[in-house]
């Protein structure tokens, strides 16, 4: 794995694995792009992305992995889909109401590209089994709807020295950042965790849930989306990611902005304590 660039996923490889005609053909329009290439497609097949939740973060999510070629994706979740769920959960259909959420992204996603390996994983992530599944991937895409899984999740991920991508939905907002505190920055301090951020989650039932306040269908997929590029742009390594970086996006009047955090000292993973 690289440094803050985030390039080289697949380098641990001592040789990319090769592109069929096949592969050749269907990511044509990486292969040509400036900054992708062929190595930059052969780095997406070398890499292994474990997706938390296969809800409105998810689904596009995983549809847009599993469309650009990324060698294989473990999908996590215990739910089932409902029908309150397709309003914004694109990757499921009226006919897996009561079908289990990792079964339904599976199918949908080796529909859209047989070559990409689908992993279901129809589990809940918890203290018990976090680090045996966070261990197996190369990065991690964080789209669950709690922030008791949002905080395992990045604490896990920082033990396990595993990039982490993370977002969040509000009613007509979306935040998203990029973790990678097991790296330091160019004066040798260490990038920021979750905790430099955050510091700790709000009280029980302070922040309404998705059921409680609602959520635009629409703003869910352009969020799921975002994450995928920010998954891909760390493999390949175009460009400035999200590291110390939270991106805010308001949909009622089409605010973008970033606003910087740093690494705080006092926080509890990577800390002078």
């Amino acid at each position: 794995m690289a440094g803050r660039s985030g390039q080289c996923y697949g380098s641990h490889m001592a040789t990319l694995p090769q592109l069929s005609p096949d592969e050749i053909e269907r990511y044509a329009r990486h292969i040509v792009l400036r900054g992708v290439g062929g190595p930059g497609q052969q780095r997406l097949k070398a890499t292994r992305v474990l997706v938390i939740g296969a809800g409105g973060l998810g689904s596009p999510l995983i549809q847009y992995l599993a469309a650009s070629g990324v060698g294989a994706i473990g999908v996590v979740d215990d739910d089932t889909v409902s029908l309150s769920n397709l309003q914004r959960q694109v990757i499921h259909r009226t006919a897996d109401i009561g079908r289990r959420k990792v079964e339904s992204a599976a199918a949908a996603a080796a529909a859209i590209n047989p070559h990409v390996e689908i992993e279901p994983i129809a589990l809940r992530i918890e203290p018990s089994n976090a680090w045996a599944l966070i261990e197996g991937y190369d990065i991690v895409a964080d789209g669950s709807d709690n922030f008791a899984t949002r905080y395992l999740v990045s604490d896990t991920c920082f033990h396990a020295r595993r990039p982490l991508v993370t977002a969040a939905l509000g009613e007509f907002d979306m935040t998203m950042t990029t973790l990678r505190p097991f790296e330091t920055d160019a004066k040798g301090d260490p990038l920021p965790t979750y905790r430099c951020l955050f510091p700790n989650p709000p009280p029980p039932g302070v922040v309404p849930t998705c059921a409680q306040a609602g959520v635009l269908g629409a703003l869910a997929g352009m969020a799921g989306s975002m994450m995928a590029l920010e998954i891909v742009r760390q493999i390949v390594g175009f460009g400035e990611g999200l590291v110390g970086r939270l991106l805010m996006v308001d949909a009622r009047d089409w605010r973008f902005e970033t606003l910087a955090y740093a690494w705080d000292p006092a926080n509890p993973l990577n800390g002078r304590a």
